[in-house]
């Protein structure tokens, strides 16, 4: 059975999933849900498009790629876990990320973002290299898709977690069964 919190304890864990106030009021608005799959529609419906000034709130809460994020917040726990990969020691793709890094924030004016779960850093870095020829606007909107993605994937893991914890109330199914299917 899924636990999903409500009010404040979700608005807590979505802004650790993606630090835009206006999509997790939207989504929190919308509880209770029924499953994870109708409180993960509500998040990507509230998500798309994410409009640039949110893409750039966001951003502060993402770490360099290549770089150890560092702190015990829900934030950083998600982005150390998404930048484990089996190259991550490789010292040489790490000073190519790091020159990379240099330059797509020399071109773009903020850090260059992936969704870095399951991705190798060979990976990483050519898409990074393949980024940096594109147009403003064509690199805003990958950002934003890319934001959506580390977005759902953490609230996939959120999910998983509330389905093992007895520790919330889970709302009444008969009352959430009609909201549910509206969304």
């Amino acid at each position: 059975m899924t636990t999903i919190p409500v009010g404040d304890d979700l608005r807590t864990a979505l802004l650790a999933c993606l630090a835009v106030p206006r999509w997790a009021d939207e989504v929190v608005a919308l509880a209770p849900f029924a499953s994870a799959e109708s409180l993960i529609d509500a998040a990507r419906a509230a998500a798309t498009p994410l409009p640039r000034a949110e893409i750039d709130a966001a951003m502060a809460e993402h770490p360099r790629i290549g770089d150890r994020p560092t702190g015990a917040s829900q934030a950083a726990t998600f982005s150390r876990s998404e930048q484990n990969s089996v190259d991550a020691d490789d010292a040489d793709l790490a000073v190519a990320l790091a020159e990379g890094n240099r330059v797509y924030e020399a071109r773009f004016d903020r850090v260059f973002l992936i969704r870095a779960a399951g991705r190798s850093r060979r990976e990483i870095l050519a898409e990074l290299q393949r980024r940096l020829a594109l147009d403003d606007d064509t690199e805003a909107a990958i950002v934003g898709s890319e934001l959506r993605d580390i977005t759902l994937l953490r609230l996939g893991v959120l999910a998983r977690q509330w389905q093992d914890d007895p520790v919330h109330d889970s709302p009444d199914p008969d009352s959430t069964a009609a909201q549910d299917t509206r969304r």
